[in-house]
């Protein structure tokens, strides 16, 4: 009988770490590095309007003059833009039937599933690989409901819905935010624009799926979805990668209009590779009587910086955060959320659990900001973090500005261990100690998992399961 394994880094992730090299020497591959000559090739390749070209190399002006806070962020001083190609497009066109995607890129999607979950229980289904969608395709009876789901760059030069890109694009997240907020206004790729009418209330979710494939290269995907009055929309976003031996970058941005009296739930999954910088930027507008839901699961990458932000500026306005975060060996999570209530009687609820062994770092941060005349608001925090073992490390980092006396924060923080006494319950009852352990972690996850479509619930919690094996 085989030994059995008992380091992170020996586990076998074929299911995610399977990949098509030979195949990518055909792909076309920008040089690495950034400077405004690329940046206008890769606008060039694109075929960009006018306005767009200009927006990206004012980005990068901003991005040459930022720089990063070394007291707010991990450590990416391995992170080298010099290495990093920004732009590789696979040799195909975007395709609305499965049957004209290439077989290798196609293999790479059934793998994960794409194909199954859009038959199962998706009403659109748009998938990335490396910096270009390969894939998009609506239900019909979706698009008859006036429902808008395309690739971002189809949208971008439509002449029905370029304006309406122009106008919201960059708005939310500015290239001012932060050094990479800028780096990806300058060299964007992919993503996808949602418009869901006014009233309509999609009964299957939309989903994006963006796999990086290539090796030291970014993804810069940007999402951008708007649910008009009184609209219920679920999107899903699910990311991996394979893993090499080189840095790999993703800087994406997503942009989130939630209309008065509408509806979104925002899902993700993200699988990257331990060889990821994930330094992912998300931010939601909710007017009023609006509701943003975000659900997020974190389990890759090396580094990861991700702080889903929502910005409640309508009366009554609603943001709900459940997360989850497993950080394992060689991995420095960086996540949480932000809630800024900026009219009367809004409310959030942050709730979220990491999880740390073999050596891994998962670091809690949240800013909860009520402005004066946000009155009568409430907002509740609750992070729980479970440690597995001596060597991993779990800090919490809250920040709370309250402006007036009459709204409400709570705020609770947890920091434990896995009970001695529930293994030996439950190995009493016939249970492996491994399996035993990998059941509670899965239970203080359920908040999360619960939450999501059963395909997705099951998902993570394989996951759970894959960086539980040998954490005894």
């Amino acid at each position: 009988m085989a030994e059995e394994k008992t380091q992170i880094q020996d586990i076998n992730r074929e299911f995610y770490d399977f990949r098509y090299e030979e195949s990518e020497k055909d792909f076309y591959r920008i040089e690495a590095g950034l400077s405004p000559e690329i940046v206008k090739k890769l606008s060039q390749e694109k075929g960009d309007p006018e306005w767009m070209a200009e927006f990206r190399l004012k980005s990068l002006e901003i991005y040459n003059k930022t720089g990063v806070s070394a007291s707010w962020m991990p450590d990416i001083t391995g992170l080298n833009m010099e290495n990093i190609a920004t732009y590789v497009r696979p040799k195909t066109k975007m395709s609305g039937d499965w049957n004209d995607v290439p077989q290798d890129i196609k293999d790479t999607f059934e793998k994960l599933g794409i194909p199954e979950a859009e038959r199962k229980s998706l009403a659109g289904v748009g998938a990335q690989y490396d910096s270009e969608l390969v894939y998009h395709n609506i239900q019909e009876e979706v698009a008859k409901q006036g429902v808008v789901y395309l690739d971002f760059e189809s949208a971008l030069k439509s002449s029905e819905w370029g304006a309406m890109v122009k106008e919201y694009f960059m708005t939310l997240i500015t290239p001012k935010d932060h050094k990479f907020a800028a780096l990806h206004g300058a060299v964007w790729s992919g993503g996808s624009f949602v418009y869901v009418p006014k009233g309509v209330h999609l009964s299957f979710p939309l989903q994006s799926y963006f796999r990086l494939n290539a090796k030291g290269a970014g993804q810069f995907e940007h999402t951008l979805i708007i649910v008009d009055e009184g609209a219920d929309l679920h999107f899903i976003e699910g990311c991996s990668a394979p893993k090499y031996n080189v840095a790999n970058l993703h800087a994406g941005a997503v942009e989130l209009f939630v209309k008065k009296g509408a509806h979104l739930r925002y899902s993700t999954i993200e699988n990257w590779s331990k060889n990821m910088y994930n330094l992912n930027t998300k931010r939601a507008r909710v007017e009023e009587g609006g509701t943003i839901e975000w659900i997020s699961g974190s389990f890759g990458s090396h580094v990861g910086c991700l702080y889903p932000e929502s910005d409640l500026v309508g009366k009554g306005a609603r943001a709900e955060f459940t997360g989850v975060t497993f950080a394992g060996s060689g991995q420095d999570l960086d996540t949480g959320a932000k809630m800024v209530h900026l009219a009367p009687d809004t409310s959030s609820v942050i709730t979220t659990k990491s999880i740390s062994k073999g050596g891994g770092k998962s670091t809690y941060r949240s800013a909860v900001y009520i402005a004066k005349n946000a009155e009568h608001s409430k907002a509740s925090v609750s992070c729980q973090s479970l440690m597995l073992d001596s060597e991993s490390r779990s800090d919490t980092i809250p920040a709370n500005v309250v402006l007036n006396d009459t709204s409400d924060v709570g705020h609770e923080a947890k920091i434990g261990r896995i009970s001695n006494d529930a293994v030996f319950y439950l190995m009493s009852r016939g249970i492996s100690e491994e399996e035993a352990r990998s059941m509670i972690v899965s239970g203080f996850a359920n908040p999360v998992s619960k939450e999501l479509p059963l395909e997705y619930a099951v998902e993570m919690n394989n996951l759970i399961r894959l960086e539980m094996k040998g954490s005894m």
